[in-house]
């Protein structure tokens, strides 16, 4: 059934295209064949796993294998760490709630998604999974070989992964495509980081993992139509050729193993890193906001500064105005701190303070890179790649950066477009 707040995100979608206009290099152009192409992408994608017969045991499936990874991580982490893992306490247990420890009960499932997903590359598995969302890509969205395997590859690898995939091609990409690579990779997630945050939220939200994953998936077209609407394609130009071999190969199983478990602990130890100086400057900053008065009864707080600047974006994607100050903040965080700050925060909020509809539209918001530390790594990364375009990169990746957040903002407002009832509400 269509609701007034279905219109409302609808309205939010038209918003965040019209903005991204505003921002074009040329805006003689609009890409309404691509635009038409990548709305159907993603409804075609959220009906495929929510809309059709049988699909509520696919979305069972998915939570039990998120389920099944969690436990086989805590036996590993219970070997190492003992009872600070999650093993036989030594002592009794008064306030069980405080026997979790985000260091040890979601940090290492990164440590294991990364050695599984290299396995995985290493077995064809993950290529023909790749390879089939390149070839949708291409034929729905117009993408030339090269950016759809680049596209297909953000979802399940990460935003510095993905170039490595298409290194043999980076020189031949236009700045269009190369601006499209940038943006994709910052509106999606790798996988290593997918069960991590379907953990963070699966008891304050139903079916979690299966709305992280589409999460991903469908931000992906999202940030392909942004993309092209803020630097268009020229005439005539684009579509480089990509057979889908890769520069990005292991020796062994036993390699692929080693390799992706040293690069899960990269991400683990740079998350840590995050959080801790990330948290920490947050209370610096509201220590100092402490000693202006009070605004309406309640202390300055860089939280509600945020919410209030973000709290108009938040209503636009479909959030009911008395939660848009909360929404608009997690979004604030998103930005400028992390995705994996605002996943933990999203998962602490009470169960009655916020409505299961804006924890769901706002899953769909966070899952995405962009935020103001991915800058650099971009700028790093692919600058490393592609070193005779660094300029390049470093004029375009601000705008990168506010495509990749909207994009995620627009895959939030579409799925609240959406009837409640198609996800088992």
């Amino acid at each position: 059934m269509f609701r007034p707040e279905n219109a409302q995100s609808l309205a939010g979608l038209a918003f965040i295209l019209v903005v991204c206009w505003a921002m074009s290099e040329n805006r003689r152009t609009f890409p309404w064949k691509l635009a038409a192409g990548a709305i159907f992408v993603q409804i075609v994608l959220i009906l495929l796993l929510f809309g059709l017969p049988g699909s509520q045991a696919v979305i069972q499936t998915i939570n039990n294998g998120v389920d099944g990874l969690g436990a086989a991580t805590a036996q590993g982490t219970r070997f190492v760490f003992g009872y600070m893992g999650g093993g036989d306490q030594p002592y009794q247990v008064t306030n069980s709630g405080a026997l979790f420890t985000f260091a040890f009960q979601v940090l290492p499932l990164i440590l294991v998604i990364s050695a599984l997903s290299a396995l995985l590359w290493h077995w064809h598995v993950l290529k023909w999974v790749i390879r089939i969302f390149g070839i949708l890509f291409q034929r729905t969205m117009g993408l030339g070989g090269a950016s759809a395997l680049a596209v297909a590859a953000n979802i399940f690898l990460g935003m510095i992964e993905s170039p490595i995939v298409i290194r043999a091609y980076l020189d031949r990409l236009t700045r269009s495509e190369l601006f499209l690579m940038m943006v994709v990779g910052l509106a999606t997630v790798a996988g290593s980081t997918m069960v991590a945050y379907a953990t963070i939220l699966k008891a304050s939200l139903p079916n979690a993992a299966a709305h992280v994953l589409v999460a991903s998936i469908i931000s992906a077209p999202a940030g392909v139509l942004l993309a092209r609407i803020v630097v268009p394609e020229k005439q005539g130009l684009g579509g480089a050729y990509a057979d889908y071999t890769s520069l990005l190969k292991y020796d062994s199983a036993i390699d692929a193993i080693s390799k992706g478990t040293m690069d899960g602990l990269s991400v683990v130890l740079n998350i840590s890193a995050i959080l801790i100086v990330f948290v920490a400057l947050v209370a610096i900053g509201n220590g100092l906001l402490s000693v202006f008065p009070p605004v309406y009864g309640e202390p300055l707080t860089i939280e509600r500064v945020l919410g209030v600047f973000f709290a108009p974006l938040a209503w636009a994607m479909g959030v009911h105005w008395d939660e848009a100050l909360k929404a608009g903040y997690l979004l604030g965080v998103k930005l400028m701190l992390t995705e994996f700050i605002a996943f933990i925060q999203l998962g602490a909020v009470p169960a009655g303070e916020m409505s299961e509809r804006t924890r769901m539209i706002m899953t769909y918001a966070l899952c995405g890179f962009a935020n103001v530390g991915s800058v650099g790594i971009t700028v790093s990364g692919i600058g490393v790649l592609m070193p005779e375009r660094r300029n390049e990169i470093i004029g375009m990746v601000w705008k990168a950066l506010v495509a990749g957040f909207l994009a995620t903002c627009m895959t939030a407002a579409l799925v609240g477009a959406m009837p409640h009832e198609l996800f088992g509400r």
